[in-house]
């Protein structure tokens, strides 16, 4: 699955994301999103409760939309079947870490609703959101 150019530095690929899931069974939460019959979004959580980091507690870790399928609701559908998982676990927060910068994610991640905590993580930006029932 390919993003669309230039997005490639904002998100490590399915391939390695699945390895890095392989090697964290109990924590990583891999997800991919079809569109019916084609692949369109991936999406790699982690639930971590005993993390001493509290944003790698409950979180997004990855998330991809397909070249020219962005902007159809799948990546917002993503985060919100995170959430769902989330609520299900007890969480009432989930976290999210972008890299900031023209074209990347941040305008997506705060139009669904998450805000920056004021902390980074390898010059990636830390944001949250609460969960409603």
């Amino acid at each position: 699955m390919e993003v669309e150019p230039g997005q490639e530095r904002f998100v490590a690929s399915v391939a390695e994301s699945l390895a890095e899931a392989y090697a964290q069974p109990s924590v990583a939460w891999p997800r991919l999103v079809y569109d019916g019959e084609r692949l369109v979004g991936f999406l790699m959580g982690g639930f971590d409760p005993d993390s001493p980091v509290d944003y790698f507690r409950c979180g997004i870790w990855r998330l991809a939309v397909a070249a020219g399928r962005q902007g159809a609701g799948y990546g917002r559908f993503a985060v919100e079947a995170f959430g769902a998982e989330a609520r299900r676990r007890g969480a009432d927060r989930i976290t999210v870490l972008w890299v900031p910068g023209p074209g990347g994610p941040e305008g997506f991640y705060l139009r669904c609703g998450f805000t920056p905590t004021g902390q980074e993580f390898h010059g990636q930006v830390v944001g949250e959101r609460f969960l409603t029932a």
